[in-house]
């Protein structure tokens, strides 16, 4: 069977998790399938596809066995896998069209995938863990499917015109990430930039914060608005966080009906990709494989399924604190369960408190093993913490808001760029309002220049292990703006400049301008 021949008109795109170790044995196939989009295809067609994906990983592995397949670029059809936990591997499959608006970078469509399984493993734990715990794959599979429709869906369109990079899936469309988000990096944190003094105020509310649970290793996440203040975590687990808090807890995630001007969440038209039938047929044979298919809080009524992307289930209460039913209700029914993630750096389970002045976010995370007595620990330190805490939070809050700029308060005249620390996780960029005044060939222009810097940086990766590239690289669009990329020090800078039409040495002067004034000459080729 050739590549192109995956799927019909209507399955546009296709999501599938499977575990190479499992469904080795005829009559057993179907133990490998642990997540399959869009459910309510034929076992026969998901295990086709798994099937040809499974063989184009052995395949490649016989070539190279530190890193098998990565991408296929079939005539019809992009097949993109990340091999999520050993033998554990996501495949998305996209079919190519000829929609303007359908053009998207594999890189970019691969990040979803690992944004997937990294909020699933804060949540959850991984995979591996699920299957050991109940070899059958069914703990597994009701794990999976709920989280991941929700992912899908989790960001509800506000307004007819309000457009969110995070609403992939819009009746039975799935809004891919397209070369009109080519100034957005995901799975990256954005930074609030704050002065020396209100840097030692941030710095004394962290002990304040740390020190409510007495000697136990607490860790912190501060945000104003939807930007980063301080982390005491490890790069990746403030990367989930911050997502999760962007997405849920933030004073505009909790809003109904607030525009949020986030350079997380708010974006341009995404690609359209039509997915065929969201949910299984009530009471069909892939909804018994998968488990129930209920979007209701209960889930699957076979396993106790906690489900964190769930839309509106967050709201603030008297005491400032955050509070959800997701995790559930004590006995009597007055009291919600406080929320648990998992760390991945330190591998710890952690009670999270989430607490809201005004802008100002404070998350506090507990190791369980700390708090003796559960639920009434946990109280105690929420009370701890507003003794110590609350003069300092409202004396934050005030001068953060003083100094903060707005939307559009890393706004560059004349420029649109993108600057990424790959050291850290971190990114800033123009305002989305200020992307939207691109036109089409600049931004198919900078798209393009990403894509060859992506392929440029997965070839140096293999053929330099351990060691960053420098790189710069200039596309003319057909609009005469140029696209520009410089690639220094584990640090990227991409940035579109659509009045520097007359030359190259223009248009270069142009960026050492901005990476001296900006970036601290990050960027400048001296």
């Amino acid at each position: 069977m050739g590549l192109s021949s995956i799927g019909t008109a209507t399955e546009g795109m296709q999501l599938c998790i499977f575990d190479l170790r499992r469904g080795q044995h005829e009559g057993q196939e179907l133990d490998k399938i642990l997540y399959f989009f869009p459910p309510d295809l034929p076992f026969s067609t998901q295990l086709s596809v798994i099937g040809l994906s499974e063989g184009l990983i052995t395949f490649t592995r016989i070539f190279s066995p530190e890193a098998a397949c990565e991408v296929i670029e079939a005539e019809r059809h992009s097949h993109v896998f990340y091999e999520a936990e050993p033998d554990i591997w996501m495949v998305m499959i996209v079919e190519k069209s000829k929609e303007p608006e359908a053009i998207w970078r594999i890189d970019a469509l691969r990040e979803v995938l690992k944004e997937i399984h990294s909020l699933f493993m804060m949540f959850h734990g991984s995979i591996r863990a699920l299957l050991d715990k109940e070899p059958g794959g069914g703990l597994t599979r009701a794990h999976l499917y709920p989280f991941i429709m929700d992912y899908l869906r989790a960001c509800q369109k506000l307004s007819p015109l309000d457009e969110c990079c995070w609403d992939f899936l819009v009746g039975k469309k799935l809004l891919l990430p397209s070369f009109r988000d080519c100034l957005k990096e995901r799975r990256t944190v954005q930074m609030l930039t704050v002065g020396r003094e209100a840097a030692i105020e941030v710095q004394t509310l962290v002990r304040l914060l740390e020190s409510s649970a007495g000697n136990a290793p607490c860790s912190s996440l501060i945000l104003f608005q939807d930007l980063l203040v301080s982390t005491t975590l490890s790069p990746e687990d403030t990367v989930n966080l911050f997502t999760y808090a962007v997405l849920r807890l933030t004073p505009l995630a909790l809003s109904s009906g607030a525009r949020s001007w986030s350079y997380l969440r708010k974006g341009n038209t995404s690609s359209h990709v039509t997915a065929g039938s969201t949910l299984a047929p009530s009471g069909s044979v892939s909804e018994q494989f998968y488990g129930s298919q209920d979007t209701s809080p209960a889930g699957d009524n076979r396993y106790r399924v906690i489900r964190p992307l769930q839309h509106d289930k967050w709201s603030k209460g008297k005491d400032g604190f955050l509070i959800t039913d997701i995790w559930g209700v004590d006995v009597g029914g007055s009291d919600v369960t406080t929320p648990i993630v998992w760390l991945q750096h330190t591998e710890e389970r952690m009670y999270l408190c989430a607490y809201q002045y005004k802008s100002l976010t404070l998350i506090l995370l507990i190791p369980l093993s700390s708090i003796l007595n559960g639920e009434q620990g946990v109280s105690a330190v929420k009370q701890q913490l507003l003794e110590n805490a609350s003069l300092k939070i409202l004396k934050v809050e005030e001068k953060l808001s003083k100094g903060w700029g707005g939307e559009n308060a890393y706004h560059v005249s004349g420029y649109r760029y993108l600057i990424v620390d790959g050291n850290r996780d971190i990114s800033r960029a123009s305002p989305p309002a200020k992307v939207t005044t691109l036109t089409k060939e600049s931004l198919l222009a900078l798209n393009r220049l990403r894509e060859e810097v992506d392929a440029e940086k997965s070839r140096s990766k293999w053929d330099n292990p351990g060691r960053d590239k420098d790189l710069e690289v200039s596309i003319r669009a057909k609009n005469n703006a140029w696209a520009i990329a410089r690639i220094t020090g584990g640090k990227e800078l991409y940035m579109v400049l659509e009045k520097a039409n007359e030359t190259l040495l223009y248009a270069s002067d142009a960026v050492e301008k901005f990476s001296n004034r900006y970036c601290s000459g990050a960027f400048s080729l001296d």
